[in-house]
C-alpha cells in the first residue's frame, strides 16, 4: 500500500517547518510525503479570480504563491531528508517550469492535482520524462478523465488514477467511495483515494474497497493557517489511520475461510452451542411440545439445539427433572 502524506503549503513558506514535516512523518509509517512546487510568476496572472486578499501575512493570492515558492537548492534539500528517512519525494507541479525544477532535483513519480487534469501542455512535459504519473480525478467528469487518460496512455507512461473530491473538508456522501470499484474495473490501472475529509474514516474505507494508494493532507494543529488545515490529518491520527490500513490490508490478503474450513472452532462451538433440555418436570408419557424444551450449554450433553423438531411430539419413556438434558433413551421409539 502506497500511503502518501501531503504536505502541500502546510510549511507555511518555511523551510525549517517543512523539514520539520518530514521528521514528524518519518514516525508515522507513511511511504511518501507530497509537497506542491508553486513558481507564482509561471502558474498565475493578474486575471485568476481567486487573486484575494486572504490572510494577514499576504495582500494577494499571488503573495502567497510566491511564499510558497523554495529555491532549486532547497527542494533538493527537502528530497534529501526524505530519502534519508526512507520516505519517497513526491511533489506537483502546477506549470511548465516547476516540472524543470523537479527534473533538475531527480523527483521519481509526478502527482498531478486536480486542476491540472486538462493542462495538457504540462501534461506532456511530464510525459516525456518517461516518469509514473499519479493523476487526480477531482472536478473532472467521466469524459474529461477519460481523454486525459487515453491522452497518457497513449504516450506509454504508468498511471495510477485517484479518486478525489475537490472539496475542503469534504463530508460523508461526497467523499465518492462508492467510484473507487467504479475506477478499477474502467481503467485497469492502480487506483487510490486522496481525501479531504479531514479525518480517517474515509481512507480506511477506501482501502476495504480495493484502493492501493492514499493521500491525505497533513497539518501539525488544524487550527493552524491555511487553506487545507481543516481537511488535514493531525500526526497522531496519521499514526492511527496507517496502523488501520496495515491490519486491513494483511486481512484482505489472508487466504483464511472460516465459512469454508471452521475446524479451528470446534471446541469453542462445543461451549457454546447447546443442548435440549426440558424446563419442567415431565413424567413417563408426557408428549413434548416445544414449550417444554430449553437449550443449554453445552452442545455435547445429548441432542442438540438444531435437532429440536426431532424431538417435539415424541413421548418420555421416563421421568424428566426440570433441566434435565434430553438423552435418546428418554424417549419412546
Amino acid at each position: 500500500m502506497d500511503i502518501i502524506a501531503e504536505i502541500g503549503q502546510a510549511h507555511e513558506g518555511s523551510l525549517g517547518i517543512a523539514h520539520s514535516y518530514i521528521d514528524a512523518l518519518a514516525l508515522t509509517g507513511v511511504t511518501a510525503v507530497k509537497f506542491q512546487t508553486h513558481i507564482a510568476e509561471a502558474e498565475s496572472s493578474e486575471f485568476e479570480d481567486f487573486r484575494v486578499k486572504f490572510s494577514y501575512e499576504d495582500k494577494t493570492r499571488f503573495d502567497y504563491w510566491k511564499r510558497m515558492e523554495f529555491t532549486t537548492e532547497q527542494w533538493a534539500g527537502l528530497k534529501k531528508h526524505c530519502e534519508d528517512k526512507n520516505l519517497e519525494f513526491i511533489s506537483s507541479p502546477f506549470s511548465n517550469k516547476a516540472v524543470d525544477l523537479l527534473e533538475k532535483i531527480g523527483v521519481q513519480r509526478y502527482k498531478i492535482g486536480s486542476g491540472e487534469v486538462s493542462n495538457y501542455l504540462m501534461l506532456e512535459k511530464i510525459i516525456k520524462t518517461g516518469k509514473p504519473i499519479l493523476l487526480s480525478s477531482g472536478m473532472s467528469s467521466y469524459d474529461e478523465l477519460d481523454k486525459t487518460v487515453a491522452f497518457i496512455n497513449n504516450k506509454g507512461n504508468n498511471l495510477s488514477i485517484f479518486q478525489c473530491t475537490t472539496s475542503y473538508p469534504s463530508i460523508s456522501g461526497e467523499w465518492g467511495l462508492n467510484l473507487i470499484p467504479s475506477f478499477i474495473n474502467k481503467y485497469n490501472v492502480p487506483i487510490g483515494f486522496s481525501d479531504h475529509s479531514g479525518d480517517i474514516y474515509a481512507c480506511l474505507a477506501a482501502t476495504t474497497l480495493g484502493a492501493s494508494l492514499l493521500e491525505f493532507h497533513v497539518v501539525f494543529d488544524k487550527q493552524m493557517f491555511g487553506p487545507d488545515a481543516n481537511s488535514s490529518l493531525t500526526i497522531s491520527e496519521i499514526k492511527k489511520l496507517t496502523n488501520g490500513v496495515i491490519q486491513i490490508s494483511n486481512d484482505l490478503k489472508s487466504n483464511s475461510n472460516f465459512k469454508r474450513d471452521n475446524s479451528k472452532f470446534a471446541d469453542l462451538k462445543t461451549i457454546f452451542e447447546k443442548s435440549l433440555a426440558v424446563n419442567k418436570d415431565l413424567k413417563s408419557g408426557n408428549i413434548i411440545t416445544f414449550d417444554d424444551l430449553e437449550a443449554k450449554k453445552p452442545s455435547t450433553m445429548g441432542i442438540t439445539a438444531k435437532e429440536f423438531e426431532s424431538i417435539v411430539g415424541r413421548k418420555l419413556k421416563t421421568d424428566l427433572n426440570k433441566w434435565d438434558f434430553i438423552q435418546k433413551n428418554n424417549l419412546q421409539d
